[in-house]
């Protein structure tokens, strides 16, 4: 396979390394409002990826890096307010299953805002910084060379030529 080469932090616009920066940043502005409905990161985070793709490979990388990373996150969180909801609604008791996850979600979060406080600081300054699995994922979806597709029906030649 092939690929775009990677440009070096000087070659990058401050303003497409601020983009890039902010893939990072939009979850921490939504977190406020996403605790009590998670999905709303994701969404944001697809807000955000689809409005800031086309500023350039380096931003479309960041921000899909930052959208591969909170689908998991969101399902986690998701999961926990939904255990929580039916505890509450159902009046069971909080076992120690509920308290195990609660502490891992919590885990979760906290490694994935270290994370993405790397990875905005990074960004910022033009350089590259992957993800454990997330960042060789979006790296390979969007630096990848693909074959150009002809759209054009095809021609009809006579045998031989």
């Amino acid at each position: 396979m092939e690929y775009y080469p990677i440009p070096q932090p000087d070659e990058i616009e401050t303003r497409v390394k601020e983009d890039a920066m902010g893939a990072y940043f939009m979850m921490f502005a939504t977190s406020a409002i996403g605790i009590p409905l998670p999905i709303l990161n994701l969404v944001a985070a697809i807000i955000y990826y689809y409005v800031n793709r086309s500023k350039g490979k380096f931003v479309q990388f960041h921000t899909l890096q930052s959208l591969w990373s909170q689908i998991p996150l969101t399902l986690l969180n998701s999961g926990l307010v939904a255990w929580t909801i039916v505890n509450l609604v159902r009046d069971l008791s909080f076992t120690s299953y509920y308290w195990g996850y609660l502490v891992m979600v919590g885990i979760a979060n906290l490694v994935y805002f270290i994370f993405s406080i790397i990875g905005a600081v990074k960004a910022r300054k033009g350089v590259f910084y992957y993800f454990l699995f997330f960042g060789k994922v979006a790296y390979h979806q969007v630096y990848r060379i693909r074959p150009e597709r002809f759209d054009s029906a095809p021609v009809n030649r006579p045998p031989g030529q």
